[in-house]
This record gives C-alpha cells, structure tokens and sequence, in this order.
C-alpha cells in the first residue's frame, strides 16, 4: 500500500488592527505626493483600478512620516511581524487542535523584511516549540512564497511522514513603501499590497489520521528562463524598491494553462476534473490572466476576488487565505480535486494537486 499524501490540517491568518479603506489612503499619498511634484489624479487612478476596497497596515496611518530609513521601517517589520506571525501560529494550532511542542518542523516564508536570527527563531522561543524544532527561513520568493513554501513543507514531510509542520508567510508590503519615487510601479504596488500573516499546519501521511482536509497529492515547480527581470526587488539606500513590469499578465497568460495541462496530464487528469482552483490574488490583471490562461470561468475564482477586495494582495500571504477560506467554507466533498497556484519573482510559477477528504 503507498504512504498516505501529506495533508492541510488548518489555516490561521493575522491582519494587524489599522485598517485604512482605499480612499483615505489615496487622500494621504495624494496629499504628500502633490507637495513632491507628482500627479495625485493619476495616483488615484491607479489606485481605483486595483480593486481593493481597503487595507490593513503594520502602523497607524499616521506613523508612516517618520518612517524615513531602511532601518527604521526593517525595526517595525521585526517588531510587528514577530506579534503577527505568533497570532497566525497560534489560531493555526487551535484550528488543528495541536500545541507548540507539537510540531516538528517550522517553515517561514517573507519578502518584505530581513532578520538574523528570522522571526521563526524569534517565534519558537515566543511559542515555547520544543528545542528539536527544523526550522526552515526562505527568503526572496515573493508572491510565489506561499504556495512554494507549502509545496517544500510537503516534499519534507513525505520524507519524515510522522512529523507536523507549520509554514509562516508573514508579509508587511506597507513597509516596503518608497515615498519619492513617482514611477508608475510605484503607484501601482502602493495601490495594491497590504499587509498580514498566514500559517497553515500540514501533517504527514503517519500523522492525518483521518483529516478531511485537502491532500496535497503532488507538486510542480516552473521557472521561466531569462525572466529575472519581470518582478522583484532592487535593493536601495532607503529599501527595498519594487520591480514589476507591465508584462506579467502577458507571460501569465501566455504560459500557465501549458503549465497546468502538463501538470495535470502526470497524473491523469485534466483541467475539467478540478473542482477548486485556489488562485493567487496578484491583482486584477494576473487573475483575469490566470482565468484566461486556464480557461475558466469567472466564478471559479471567486475567491481570490473577495479576497483582493477586503485585503489587497497580501504578497505570500495572499494564496493561503484563499485557502483559508476554502477551509473555512467547509463545501467540499471528499474526493474533490483542487488545484492551488500562485506566481512569482523568478518569474516562476508553484502548482500543488489537492484532493480532499481522508
């Protein structure tokens, strides 16, 4: 008889308490970006066009002027991503019904902040996780975090079967904000990203003992050659500074429905026999080209739309409360099939095969 499929046990998410709606943040950038000699009309234009209803921030709203150094923005990244990640953890953990020394492996996932020692060392002596604890920090990944951090938490556990893992996103984009460049990329990902945390417990197949959640029955990692320079980050006296070309959606479009059928022709299958597609928000291009791409229909990605309307893009954050919710609508039946994806720096893309039920 094969080993039993890793399996998602829960989804705990954490948004810190500023929440700021769309239009009061288009005010206060507006405000300060019309003194500097930009455009606020198509700043608000910009912004309108995300879709995003609102956001919640790492700090009041207020806080932000003073944030004038790298060091100073990296400070509130430790700071408010070590309290977030540890609420993240915890809910995950009551959602599973496991304590802190019950895990065995802790994988952490981020872009927007650096720390040596990583929050996942801060957070296992926060928690109490028993000093045998594999961590596991990856840095640079992006969007394309959550779903690569679940997929290698999974090829992990299907070589320790017995253990639990956790995998942490925690992403505070609002730190990330470079408040004298006018660059349309600018304007776009001030529009676009928010902020919070997401932790998912996965178990081995030794340990699922019956969980309905999904499976994750495989894994598919695509890295598009030559493609380094269509997102990420370069690095500037004041931070972190955003690369993001316009053509994403074209090389999303172009190349993911090849990606999927292939994926699922290993095993198969095809993109008919997928239920729930568990889609990345990247914004309302990269969805719509996902959909076009694939070829589905508008309410398959329901989801990640309510989603990118109440939170924004949470960068690696983003994909796991989709799945969150997936989770918590408790809708589908034991042997469905659900495809999970997101896209990322790299340019890259990480697909994982679901199948829910014991």
């Amino acid at each position: 008889m094969p080993p039993a499929h890793p399996a998602i046990v829960s989804v705990g998410r954490a948004l810190p308490p500023n929440y700021v709606d769309q239009e009061t943040l288009i005010a206060a950038l507006g405000a300060y970006w019309s003194a500097h000699h930009h455009n606020p009309a198509r700043l608000a234009d910009v912004h309108r066009a995300a879709q995003v209803g609102g956001r919640h921030l790492a700090l009041p709203l207020a806080e932000y002027p003073s944030l004038d150094t790298f060091g100073k923005t990296n400070d509130a990244f430790i700071r408010v991503g070590t309290d977030l990640g540890e609420a993240a953890i915890r809910s995950a953990l009551a959602g599973a019904g496991l304590s802190p020394r019950d895990v065995d492996q802790l994988w952490f996932v981020t872009v927007t902040g650096i720390s040596t020692p990583s929050l996942d060392a801060k957070l296992a002596n926060r928690l109490g996780l028993k000093p045998s604890v594999k961590r596991t920090p990856i840095f640079g990944l992006g969007c394309l975090a959550g779903a690569a951090g679940l997929a290698r938490a999974t090829d992990a556990l299907r070589a320790f079967p017995g253990d639990v893992a956790v995998l942490l996103s925690v992403e505070l984009c609002s730190l990330t904000l470079q408040r004298d460049d006018g660059s349309v990329t600018n304007l776009v990902a001030t529009g676009l990203f928010g902020d919070g945390a997401a932790a998912v417990v996965l178990a081995g197949g030794a340990r699922a003992n019956g969980t309905p959640g999904p499976r994750v029955l495989a894994t598919r990692s695509v890295l598009y050659p030559d493609t380094e320079w269509v997102m990420g980050w370069d690095v500037v006296d004041s931070g972190f500074k955003v690369v993001l070309s316009a053509k994403v959606p074209e090389v999303i479009e172009a190349r993911i429905g090849a990606d999927v059928d292939g994926f699922l022709r290993e095993h198969g299958l095809a993109r008919g026999d997928i239920r729930h597609w568990v889609a990345h928000t990247g914004g309302p291009k990269v969805i719509e080209a996902f959909r076009r791409g694939v070829g589905l229909p508008p309410e398959a990605l329901a989801r990640s739309w309510r989603s990118l309307r109440e939170v924004g893009n949470l960068s690696s954050a983003s994909v796991l409360f989709v799945l969150g919710d997936f989770l918590a609508a408790d809708d589908a039946r034991p042997g469905d099939l659900g495809l999970l994806a997101a896209m990322g720096p790299g340019f890259s893309a990480e697909l994982l095969l679901l199948r829910w039920g014991p």
